[in-house]
């Protein structure tokens, strides 16, 4: 829904045709969801849109450069097909907003598939290796005590996200500022980065595609220090 439009309901099962696609560098296959989403868009937008899905038997990987190698698929996202982000990193963001007399912001400003508790401040940072047991609470007990390489799934954290203005648009009124860019530049310059600024992890899927994602489930880490 959408102010001065009528309800759209799109559904799961694309109506159109393969079309290419254009994202960033990349040209990829997708299915048109019709003619109807497409007037609905193009009407509220003011200029000529397709609403369109991925094609399932389309591919598209990650940037072999950050991921050590590892063939990567993921769909629309801008460059990985994971974000890492802790609770501790937003909490030190909101400090920093707060020392300058601004609004705290919620974690929604950063889109991340993943919130960590448990770590320090922007502890991602230098993580490496995440090991999230997907066991159910009435299995054995020590299947996963360890969080070793055996866990069920493991994600490849690569490279810092650098951050676009996005963040400084407020989600529920799309109302732009420059609140959290300035304050992620007090102190989040990233020398990794070339000086740009980030906030979170990108990551990649290592083992256990498929699986299900829980809030709550138990992880372990390897940390990189080089």
């Amino acid at each position: 829904t959408a102010p001065g439009q009528p309800a759209l309901s799109v559904p799961l099962a694309p109506l159109g045709d393969r079309r290419m696609v254009h994202i960033w560098n990349d040209r990829v296959q997708a299915l048109d969801a019709g003619d109807a989403a497409a007037a609905w868009f193009s009407t509220f937008l003011g200029q000529p849109c397709r609403l369109v899905r991925f094609d399932p038997a389309g591919r598209r990987l990650a940037s072999a450069d950050w991921t050590a190698g590892l063939q990567a698929p993921f769909q629309f996202a801008d460059a990985f097909p994971l974000l890492v982000a802790s609770l501790a990193g937003l909490d030190a963001l909101n400090a920093q907003l707060a020392a300058a007399g601004q609004a705290a912001v919620g974690m929604e400003r950063f889109r991340p598939n993943l919130v960590l508790g448990g770590v320090e401040a922007h502890e991602e940072d230098w993580l490496d290796l995440l090991h999230i047991s997907t066991a159910s609470a009435d299995s054995d007990a020590d299947a996963d005590a360890d969080t070793d390489v055996h866990a069920a799934v493991q994600l490849l954290l690569t490279k810092p996200c650098v951050r676009c203005p996005i963040p400084d648009i407020d989600p529920v009124s799309a109302r732009p500022g420059t609140q959290v860019g300035d304050a992620l530049r007090r102190y989040r310059q990233d020398a990794r980065m070339g000086g740009a600024l980030t906030f979170g992890m990108n990551a990649v899927v290592q083992a256990g595609a498929g699986q299900v994602l829980r809030v709550g489930q138990p992880l372990g880490a390897r940390y990189r220090f080089a």
